[in-house]
C-alpha cells in the first residue's frame, strides 16, 4: 500500500513539474505550440513562420505580433510561455 501511495505521489509531482515548465515560443516546434490554450495547428504554423520570417521573440509579449493572436490569447498564454 505504501509502495502504491508513493507510486502515485511521484507520477503526481512530474506531471506537476511538466505543467509548470513554460514553453520556449522561439524554439518550440508547431505541434508542442498548439498546446498551449488558444493556440491550434493554424495559429502554431503562423508563430513558426513569423519566427522564419522576423527572427526570435525578444519578448513574450511579441507574439502578439503574430496574425490571429491578439491581448487576450496572450493572456491565456502568459504564464505558460518564455523566450529564453
Amino acid at each position: 500500500m505504501k509502495k502504491t501511495i508513493l507510486l502515485l505521489l511521484t507520477l503526481l509531482f512530474l506531471t506537476v513539474n511538466i505543467a509548470i515548465a513554460a514553453i520556449n515560443i522561439n524554439t518550440a516546434d508547431e505541434k508542442t505550440l498548439a498546446t498551449l490554450p488558444g493556440i491550434g495547428e493554424a495559429k502554431a504554423a503562423a508563430i513558426v513562420q513569423y519566427r522564419k520570417d522576423n527572427g526570435n521573440f525578444k519578448s513574450p509579449q511579441d507574439i502578439v505580433q503574430v496574425k490571429g493572436i491578439g491581448q487576450k490569447v496572450f493572456e491565456k498564454l502568459s504564464k505558460e510561455i518564455t523566450v529564453e
